[in-house]
């Protein structure tokens, strides 16, 4: 039994399981883009968004955890330098996007293009608000339709007058 075990096997003993998980975050982080087994992708998005984290957080530590995750200084330190040039300052996570492509002919295995996100991010807020308040101003408007001000004594005579010359 796996007691104690958290996420998935992909198919490997665990040691075999962390080289590998640990290889495809240094693919990702590298090219910006892989393609593979959808399983493996969600079990290293976590570890990608961690790194990220610890970039984002800047100091020596967080430095020598993301060199001890990925084994590479030289990537850690590109990495670092995205992010203190501001890469992924608005985004409070979700570093990377999962897009599926379908099955493999060989083994039915669904496959999927992992790649970390660089747009900014949109804010949903504004939106909301948007359209929470484009109802109350159609309401508001025909509203003051409805309402009719009462007339001014100048107002009756120029009616008055209009109707005068259109007979």
């Amino acid at each position: 039994m796996r007691h104690y075990k958290k996420g998935r096997k992909l198919g490997t003993d665990a040691s075999h399981t962390k080289a590998m998980k640990k290889s495809l975050v240094q693919a990702l982080f590298t090219n910006d883009r892989i393609k593979t087994i959808e399983a493996r992708a969600k079990e290293i998005r976590p570890d990608v968004d961690r790194i990220i984290t610890w970039a984002k957080r800047g100091d020596l530590h967080s430095r020598r955890l993301a060199i001890a995750a990925l084994g590479d200084k030289e990537l850690v330190r590109e990495i670092f330098e995205k992010v203190q040039q501001g890469m992924w300052a608005d985004r409070q996570g979700g570093y990377t996007r999962i897009m599926k492509l379908g099955t493999r002919k060989g083994d039915n295995a669904s496959m999927v293009i992992m790649e970390l996100v660089t747009e900014p991010v949109k804010k949903a807020e504004k939106k909301a608000e948007a359209v929470k308040a484009a109802p109350k101003k159609v309401e508001e408007a025909k509203a003051e339709e409805t309402v009719e001000e009462p007339k001014t004594e100048e107002a009756v005579e120029a009616e008055a007058a209009t109707e005068e010359k259109a007979e």
